[in-house]
């Protein structure tokens, strides 16, 4: 049998293919993503979903000449198969491999990089104003999920689409919506034909017709319209989109490979904002993925043939997996606890809860600037919203945290799920900057919790606290610590030295701290003896111990799997100046790049953030200078 996929060259082949041999390529499309997310893990669902649509796109458009704009990105698999990444597809998402999601500088086909959601239709119509600036003709399509068109970002772009009247095609990739069969038979019959080049001719001469007749022209014009309009508002969901300026088209079967090419031949022929509706099935071809979509939306190797997960050698639970059942406990105790995610449910270990306490969990999409202010709105209303949302997802929210929670110093608890980094989805993912940009907020209490029983301690706290709290921890499994008895909370801003040493003192924060203590044995061994402190938080950091311990310290050294740029070391060393001290210091943290995709323990190797990395560093410092202990700074002055 041939296999077509080994013998495309571009997306142009495509059109050299008959409809079966289309149909065939489809087949193998999802068998070798089946095969590598199996052995990689990714976002297999969704990129199974849309292999008929991403094969009609390319063979109807002129890519890399016509811009297919890709929302989030994770469904993107089908489209680098077909532009020129087979070859290299089995290093998805493995260090130094291809991206899961679509980057500029992978490939000419990726008019545009994802791994955010709802930000394809306002790309796409920068594109599009910019062709018709520079006087081009290509085509620009955006590609958005159903999920994604929750986002307030997609309809403020579909705003401005329909009063630009750009020429602009938006698909609707839908595998939510429940339409009866035959009402979307028919709806699709009646898309492909008031599509079709001659009707739209026929309609616009009718109309220009109607327009010129005295009297009754305009008239008849609006039934016509009205009929129009009654019809397809009667069969499909698409006043919505005409309100927006758009043409509304669909909705289609999304697997139907001949009626997407009739469609696209004829929707790209239109003018003005066109918006395409399709109907797929997330996990398509692949029965497993089928019935668990949520499951295999974002999964780890698997074994193909059951579809089971391959369990993790470690048997600790995920910090995920803490947060979650901890919180079922706390709300079992006090009914003021509601909880609310943006579109992850489970990925931020809320399964349990919404399943235990409907009436108190709320998922509202993906929309994390509408999470924040709405758990505002919850607070003044005497309520403990907690806030469980992505590291990276939550920069979304800055201006709602800042005005809406902090300025009106609201008990908010915020649960940074995925701080530092995340491994292969890649630094559209990474959590580095969260400790940058929320420590300079005002009323902010912001404590980063070293294992899983200071996360516990870390919920407690932030419930009782009257004020936004906020604790972040990483997409790691736990330490596989004993979890008993009720969590005691933690002092606001009281740290805890975890090991004596008079050379030196490390302060660390989160997972660093394990990294810390191998790193400071292993220096001890050289003859080299610091201390560890964990100050717990990052705000306030706790003045007394920190303090204390840099006097007495000949090196102060600062580690945080954050940008070093405002985050916990820059905490410490304003402490310092503040009381008149100069210290020699030495900060670790990620470097002032993106983080590229790979596992976790690879890419804290890569950035010198595991114990072998700390010590080398240290070592070098050490090594290079004499040491000096803190001195009173005279010549600084507070006023």
């Amino acid at each position: 049998m041939t296999n077509f996929l080994e013998r495309l060259k571009s997306p142009g082949d495509l059109k050299c293919l008959s409809l079966g041999e289309l149909k065939q390529l489809a087949a193998e499309i999802r068998e070798r993503i089946v095969e590598t997310v199996s052995r990689n893990g990714g976002h297999l669902a969704s990129s199974l979903g849309v292999v008929e649509l991403t094969i009609a796109l390319h063979r109807v458009l002129e890519t890399p000449r016509d811009q297919i704009v890709w929302d989030v990105g994770h469904q993107a698999y089908a489209h680098k198969l077909l532009t020129g990444r087979l070859d290299r597809f089995d290093t998805l998402r493995r260090l130094n491999g291809i991206s899961g999601f679509p980057r500029r500088s992978e490939s000419p086909y990726d008019s545009f990089g994802a791994g955010h959601a709802s930000t394809s239709i306002s790309a796409a119509l920068g594109m599009a104003a910019a062709r018709d600036t520079m006087g081009g003709s290509e085509k620009v399509v955006a590609v958005i999920g159903d999920g994604s068109l929750t986002g307030g970002l997609a309809f403020e772009g579909l705003n401005q689409a329909g009063a630009l009247k750009k020429d602009l095609i938006v698909v609707l990739n839908d595998n939510e919506m429940s339409i009866s069969p035959n009402v979307g038979a028919l709806a699709s019959f009646l898309s492909r034909k008031m599509t079709s080049e001659r009707f739209v001719r026929f309609r616009t001469g009718t109309k220009l017709l109607l327009g010129r007749i005295p009297r009754f022209g305009p008239g008849l014009l609006g039934i016509v319209q009205r009929a129009e309009g009654s019809l397809k508002g009667f069969l499909t969901p698409g006043k919505l989109f005409e309100a927006f300026g758009f043409e509304y088209v669909g909705p289609l079967d999304g697997h139907s490979l001949e009626d997407l090419i009739e469609t696209l031949e004829n929707v790209k022929r239109l003018k003005g904002p066109v918006l395409l509706h399709v109907l797929t099935k997330k996990g398509k071809g692949y029965p497993f993925a089928e019935e668990s979509p949520a499951l295999f939306h974002g999964v780890g190797p698997f074994d193909r043939a059951t579809g089971m997960v391959k369990p993790s050698r470690e048997r600790a639970d995920t910090y995920t997996t803490v947060f979650g059942n901890t919180l079922v406990e706390m709300a079992e105790k006090d009914e003021r606890i509601v909880a609310i995610t943006a579109a992850m449910t489970d990925g931020t270990g809320l399964t349990e809860f919404a399943r235990r306490f409907p009436g108190r969990f709320y998922d509202v999409g993906i929309a994390e600037q509408h999470a924040v202010t709405f758990a505002a709105g919850l607070s003044c209303r005497g309520l403990r919203p907690v806030v469980a949302i992505y590291s990276t997802f939550l920069q979304r929210a800055y201006d709602n945290i800042l005005s809406d929670v902090c300025l009106q110093n609201l008990p908010i608890a915020f649960a940074l799920d995925r701080g530092g980094l995340v491994g292969e989805d890649g630094p559209t993912h990474h959590g580095a900057f969260d400790l940058s940009f929320l420590r300079p907020m005002p009323n902010l209490a912001f404590m980063v919790p070293r294992n899983e029983e200071e996360l516990r301690r870390a919920m407690v706290t932030a419930i009782s606290h009257d004020g936004p709290f906020m604790f972040r921890y990483p997409r790691a499994r736990s330490e596989g610590l004993p979890l008993n008895g009720t969590p005691e909370p933690v002092p606001i801003g009281r740290g805890e030295t975890l090991r004596g040493g008079v050379d030196g003192v490390i302060f660390a924060v989160g997972s660093m701290i394990r990294e810390a203590l191998a790193a400071a044995e292993r220096l001890e061994m050289e003859g080299i003896r610091l201390g560890v402190v964990d100050p717990r938080f990052v705000k306030p950091l706790d003045r007394e111990l920190l303090v204390g311990a840099a006097r007495r310290a000949a090196l102060v050294v600062t580690v945080e799997e954050n940008v070093l740029q405002g985050g916990f070391g820059s905490a410490v060393m304003e402490l310092l100046e503040e009381e008149g001290l100069m210290a020699r210091m030495l900060r670790i943290g990620l470097p002032d790049r993106y983080i590229e995709h790979g596992s976790r323990s690879e890419l804290h190797a890569a950035c010198g953030l595991d114990a072998d990395g700390i010590a080398r560093r240290i070592r070098k410092v050490v090594g290079a200078d004499t040491p000096v202990a803190c001195t009173p700074r005279a010549r600084f002055t507070r006023g």
